[in-house]
């Protein structure tokens, strides 16, 4: 007889799969237990146990699976390590296998499968479901500061380690909210929307009472974390004020406007050009020649006469 187990650091609820054919005196066959839980952060190492209890074979051949995403892979096979655990597994006791430093990918069925040559029934195999649980790390939450009053808003909050995914809570004020404002009779003058799946809270027109200190938990079967809180401001517009804005605006364009009309109108902004085709060029007797300089703005001699 052969059974199999998990083992390790804060392990979990086992189960296993029934042997296929029948055992009886003298067979080979597994001792079942279901599936292994653990919280990657207290497991360094876990034990996957494939334990022969009765066998007329002395040297049973002994080969592991992993079956992830539909698909099946070597762990342990021709008497050595395969795969993506090459590195950070090893048999234990000719039969079971240890992985070092789980993570979160190693979260799969694992099958062991005995080959007994020497036993009525020759082949058995127990399949063990391994679940590495990650806790959340703090999420990053994201609250607007200030919102006017009847405006929309949103709050987000989001975390990307935890396993299994986490779901969210929002808290203002430590008074958790819930899922729907409408819902609750204490929220009756908000009216929010809490997704728990994606972290987003949602106000379609925020009320002078939704201002407070808003924060996130994201937490799953591992545990939990939260983001610091926040403040949110719902503030009051100042209509008057903005009209009295408005109108200060308007004043000052008009009296620009006013003014760039009374300029032209006097004349300021008449260009006088000044430059060298204004002036009509002098006569100049025979032999003699003048040029115009950029320096002296006018002619100057520059041959002598000619007698």
């Amino acid at each position: 007889m052969v059974t199999g187990a998990g083992a390790g650091p804060r392990a979990g609820r086992v189960r296993g799969e029934r042997a296929r054919g029948p055992s009886a005196a003298f067979d080979m066959a597994l001792r079942r237990r279901p599936s292994l839980v653990l919280l990657l952060l207290v497991v360094r190492g876990v034990e996957l146990s494939c334990i022969i209890t009765d066998s007329q074979t002395n040297d049973p051949r002994i080969e592991w699976k992993k079956i992830q995403d539909e698909q099946t892979t070597y762990v342990f096979f021709d008497n050595k390590i395969q795969g993506d655990l090459t590195d950070r597994a090893e048999l234990l006791g000719k039969t079971s296998l240890k992985i070092w430093n789980v993570t979160r990918t190693d979260s799969a069925l694992y099958r062991c499968e005995v080959v007994a040559r020497n036993d009525r029934k020759e082949i058995d195999e127990i399949v063990i479901e391994l679940t590495v649980q990650v806790k959340p790390v703090a999420p990053v939450c994201r609250v607007p500061r200030a919102v006017p009053v009847g405006k929309a808003a949103t709050l987000s909050c989001q975390e990307g380690e935890g396993f299994p995914r986490p779901h969210y809570s929002w808290y203002r004020n430590d008074v958790p909210l819930p899922t729907d404002s409408r819902a609750n009779p204490r929220f009756r003058n908000s009216s929010f929307v809490l997704n728990p799946e994606t972290g987003t809270l949602v106000f379609s027109a925020v009320h002078k009472e939704d201002s407070g200190q808003y924060y996130c938990i994201a937490s799953n079967d591992a545990g939990s974390a939260r983001c610091e809180e926040q403040d949110m401001e719902v503030y009051d517009l100042n209509i008057g004020g903005i009209i009295g804005g408005v109108l200060v605006v308007l004043t000052v364009l008009a009296l620009i406007t006013g003014g760039i009309c009374c300029a032209y109108r006097r004349g300021y902004f008449i260009s006088h050009n000044r430059n060298g085709e204004s002036y009509k060029n002098p006569g100049k007797p025979d032999g003699v020649n003048y040029i115009r300089t950029d320096e002296e703005g006018d002619f100057r001699h520059k041959s002598s006469f000619v007698i």
